[in-house]
């Protein structure tokens, strides 16, 4: 890491991904990132299901999957009831319909917990990537391509680049809880 534009990539990095894992985390609507992370098994190969199905949302609490394969309609209702999702598929024949019961305040509570979980991992990540940035400056400095005083400012430059990292997390959970126990 020779830069703070690296440090800023890998962080930028780091929350996308952050705010990808959120996505698939359920609150009221039926949106399609809750299946990004369900895989069907297609010919022998683990592919999303965005990849081998149209999905589409015919209303707030309905999701429906048409596959390009029809043949892959029972793979695909088998992967949907392996996944974390607790919703039970239903076709047919050329349709997969899933339909979102409306949160009970115990399941917002389990949801947030989650949320926090992952915010938590979030925030661990970006000090992690700190951590490591911290020590290849560091390391710069015994070798003598950086000095103590352009070190300390980099360390500054450092600590406050992760403290707007952490802010932006905090802020996109904080959306989330929100949208999670508006009901």
């Amino acid at each position: 890491m020779d830069d703070l534009k690296e440090l800023k990539a890998k962080i930028e990095k780091s929350i996308n991904y952050f705010q990808q894992d959120l996505a698939t985390i359920r609150v009221g609507k039926a949106t399609a990132a809750v299946l990004d992370k369900i895989d069907v098994n297609y010919y022998g190969a683990e592919t999303p299901i965005n990849q081998i199905a149209t999905i589409s949302s015919p209303d707030s609490h309905t999701l429906t999957i048409q596959p390009w394969d029809a043949s892959l309609i029972k793979e695909i209702e088998k992967s949907i009831q392996k996944s974390e999702l607790g919703i039970n598929p239903t076709d047919d024949g050329k349709l997969i319909r899933l339909n979102f019961p409306p949160l009970t305040e115990e399941h917002r509570k389990e949801l947030v917990k989650t949320l926090n979980k992952k915010t938590e991992e979030a925030k661990v990540n970006v000090r992690n990537i700190r951590r490591d940035a911290l020590e290849v400056f560091k390391k710069q400095k015994k070798e003598g391509i950086r000095t103590e005083d352009v070190l300390a400012n980099v360390e500054k430059d450092v600590q406050k680049v992760v403290d707007d990292a952490i802010k932006d997390v905090e802020t996109i959970a904080m959306a989330k809880e929100k949208s999670i126990m508006a009901i």
